[in-house]
């Protein structure tokens, strides 16, 4: 490969781009704002309220009330335009659980989020300035040429293995750059990359087997233990992976016999990167496999440190103050997360234009190139993680939540589990379906399990895969949009792919938990 169509000496295009659409489906950023908009004009009509919550700050089932309106019209305004400012830097205040850009306490915004993206633009955009990465890409397309649906099956499977062990997600928006040119090199299209990169870890956490931040966690909050109900979400697991992959397969070969079917549609970057790797690759130098090991290290190690080895492996000890068994990380566990990644891609960045020999100035000035594409991505994260500020602070969340406690009351076993995947729904846009919104649902839902039949675990996997479904199509899954806008995927034609495989994954999660009740 001889470089990307969009840097200076790169094929130039075969064509000149096609004018924008005008009036055509809306931006990512502008769904993005409706969806904030239509929030903020909601809870004007939800009454707002509360549960009171016990030591660890779980709220108690049964003991919500309502409470007065926390704000009064002028400061909703005032609300509606910090929002996106709140979810990007905004702290959540301990004592009144209100979220301000000047507040004390927690941060509640997505700024590490926002960080480690443009920390990942600017590493990526430095590892091409070397051209390193380029030719190892065509090397690799080369090798595959023939064996495309193999790689495509192999990434989606390890891709959706992450997403149900360890709830990746934030990490993946890494890999756009590294995986547009591997599939357009390979005949494909930017929809395949975004099947393969951001859809898969996400049908992945519809059966999410030991997931810390949502299995763990909710586990820990219903009472039960990580191993209960596994059996149910391996076999949900399996049965959506093979959907994925078989449905991902089959779009792929379309798109490879006939470039025209594709959803996304075949640019003139596209073409020329096609186009570059079509003759056999020139041998890489030494210090092009110095540069491929540094990036496939860095990668690598980015796993390896965030993975709670201790969780997944069952370490623990006993907690002296409350005797409670809790998982206990290994000596050798890094425990890092958002900012400590910012840090090594920064920190590579420097180290691969040094070895690439780029000099320090055009080592800056690759990165702040990578930095300035990936900020519209980056922001979509932000204005994403407001429509959560407008509901936590108008004190509606727990209203929506005792909604939800009222609808799957007197259910049937089968009934009840079904009922909690459909109401959950509204939960997960507004509190996400992640850590945060299952520490808040799972210690209200999982105990009516109780009255209805159905074991604790089976609330939890319920919860679960609604998450992961609703996730694969939610205007305000942060990582979704930007994965979207780094793709340059429009959502209208990503809703367009995905609309069959939604009603496949659909009627498995629902069987699946409809039987599971009867077990």
């Amino acid at each position: 490969m001889t470089g990307r169509a969009t840097e200076p000496g790169g094929p130039p295009p075969t064509e000149p781009p096609a004018a924008p659409r005008r009036g055509g489906f809306p931006a990512p950023l502008t769904i993005l704002l409706g969806v904030l908009l239509l929030v903020w004009l909601a809870a004007f009509l939800i009454p707002s309220g509360a549960y009171l919550t016990d030591a660890t700050g779980s709220p108690i089932p049964g003991t919500f009330r309502a409470t007065p309106a926390p704000l009064d019209v002028g400061e909703r305004i005032g609300e509606l335009f910090l929002a996106p400012i709140n979810g990007l830097y905004g702290a959540i205040d301990p004592a009144t659980g209100r979220v301000s850009p000047f507040g004390t306490g927690p941060l509640f915004g997505s700024a590490p989020v926002f960080l480690y993206v443009l920390a990942i633009g600017g590493f990526m955009t430095v590892v091409f300035a070397t051209g390193a990465l380029d030719r190892g890409i065509h090397h690799l397309a080369w090798a595959f040429r023939a064996r495309g649906p193999a790689l495509l099956a192999v990434l989606c499977l390890l891709f959706g293995a992450l997403g149900s062990l360890m709830f990746w997600s934030d990490e993946s928006l890494g890999l756009y750059a590294l995986m547009i040119p591997l599939m357009v090199a390979l005949g494909y299209d930017r929809m395949t990359t975004v099947a393969v990169v951001t859809v898969a870890p996400f049908v992945g956490r519809l059966g999410s087997t030991i997931n810390p931040f949502v299995i763990g966690i909710g586990s820990d909050k219903a009472g039960i233990t990580l191993a209960d109900g596994l059996g149910l979400r391996a076999a949900i697991f399996a049965a959506v992976m093979l959907a994925l992959i078989l449905y991902v397969l089959r779009y792929a070969r379309r798109v490879r016999a006939d470039p025209a079917a594709s959803l996304s549609g075949i640019g003139p970057e596209d073409r020329a990167l096609a186009e570059a790797d079509a003759a056999p690759p020139p041998p890489l130098t030494r210090r092009d496999g110095a540069i491929l090991a540094m990036v496939a290290g860095t990668f690598g190690l980015m796993t390896f440190s965030i993975v709670p080895w201790g969780a997944i492996l069952g370490a623990a000890k006993v907690d002296p103050y409350t005797h409670e068994t809790i998982a206990s990380p290994f000596a050798w566990e890094l425990g890092w997360w958002l900012p400590e990644l910012t840090a090594l891609f920064c920190a590579m960045a420097v180290a691969v234009g040094a070895v690439g020999r780029l000099g320090q100035a055009e080592t800056a000035r690759a990165f702040l190139r990578g930095v300035s594409d990936f900020v519209g991505p980056a922001f979509l994260v932000a204005v994403a993680r407001g429509v959560s500020v407008v509901m936590t602070n108008t004190q509606t969340i727990d209203t929506v939540l005792h909604a939800m406690e009222g609808l799957t009351a007197g259910a049937s076993s089968s009934v009840f589990a079904l009922a909690i995947f459909f109401v959950s729904a509204p939960m997960i846009p507004l509190a996400g379906g992640g850590s945060a919104g299952t520490a808040l649902v799972m210690p209200i839902l999982a105990p009516l399990g109780d009255f209805a039949g159905v074991d604790r675990s089976l609330v939890l996997t319920a919860w679960s895969t609604a998450g992961g479904w609703l996730g694969l199509v939610l205007p305000t899954n942060a990582v979704l949009m930007a994965g979207l806008a780094l793709a340059k995927v429009g959502f209208d034609q990503y809703l367009r792919f995905m609309a069959p495989l939604m009603a496949i994954l659909l009627a498995i999660c629902l069987a699946a938990l409809a039987v599971g009740a009867e077990l």
